[in-house]
């Protein structure tokens, strides 16, 4: 598969949630994700196992979310991803209680491929946009 192919079939199979275990295909053993949360910039290192089940916890707090990759760009060993998640506010949420509400997550990513895997990732999320519709749907 090409570079553009393996982060593809990442988001049609795993990041969607229709087959989080496609997770141990697409990624590397150990692939480092760097996280930019209010402008700090945190690196945790992820396994397919844990990807499968951090998809699996948004599943359960989202239901069956729909996600819409909106822009998808390659370069060499890397791919910008930007996509939509929409899903519905189903289990607890950073101490919101479910409401069965809409919730979209508005996301961005660039990965990078090395050995036909996802090896690195660089993700930005609109989390403040989320804990506004958490709190909007609250009221």
């Amino acid at each position: 598969m090409t570079t553009e192919q393996i982060v593809r079939s990442f988001f049609e199979e795993v990041r969607s949630g229709r087959n989080p275990d496609y997770a141990s295909t697409v990624m590397a053993e150990q692939v480092l994700a760097h996280q930019v949360i209010s402008e700090e910039e945190v690196t945790v290192t992820r396994t397919p196992s844990d990807y499968a089940d951090h998809v699996r916890e948004m599943i359960e707090a989202y239901g069956d979310f729909s996600l819409e990759i909106q822009e998808l760009l390659t370069q060499g060993d890397k791919v910008y991803v930007r996509w939509k998640q929409i899903g519905n506010h189903v289990g607890d949420v950073d101490g919101y209680t479910p409401t069965n509400l809409p919730v979209i997550e508005i996301a961005s990513a660039v990965y990078r491929v090395a050995n036909e895997r996802i090896a690195e990732y660089w993700i930005q999320i609109d989390r403040l946009g989320i804990e506004k519709q958490l709190e909007r749907n609250r009221s």
